[in-house]
């Protein structure tokens, strides 16, 4: 069986940041949409997916993605990437889910891109470049 790891950090009312590490696959994409699925019940409605840990992505875990990118949007949220690994920006790429998704090469850059980060960071007395440090998202 494949491993995932999945670290979910909330900030404010309705934002959290999920830290994938591993492989998004037919195995362990349900980790995923469950985790999204968890937030949104507990009322977050903006999401950023940092995937710069992921090893590989399938087809399955790209629906999973795209699963809980509808969910938020739905909710009138979001679901943001920050993808760095080449492997993973070009399959957005290849598939046009990069027009789809914002994709950031990092953390901070995402929440430097989304209102309801800058809020919600901001409402803690923090900045988004010393809230990624506190919580490992550099």
């Amino acid at each position: 069986m494949q491993q995932l790891n999945l670290e979910t950090i909330t900030v404010g009312s309705d934002c959290a940041a999920i830290r994938v590490k591993g492989e998004i696959d037919v195995y362990t994409a349900p980790q995923l949409r469950e985790s999204v699925l968890d937030l949104i019940a507990r009322g977050v409605s903006h999401v950023i997916a940092d995937l710069r840990d992921v090893e590989f992505l399938d087809s399955t875990g790209l629906g999973a993605i795209v699963g809980g990118h509808k969910r938020l949007r739905t909710n009138d949220g979001s679901l943001v990437l920050a993808a760095s690994p080449d492997r993973i920006v070009r399959l957005f790429r290849i598939t046009g889910l990069d027009r789809a998704f914002s994709l950031y090469p990092s953390v901070p850059e995402a929440i430097a891109a989304e209102d309801a980060w800058q809020a919600a960071i901001a409402s803690e007395g923090t900045d988004p470049d010393e809230w990624c440090r506190k919580n490992n998202l550099l």
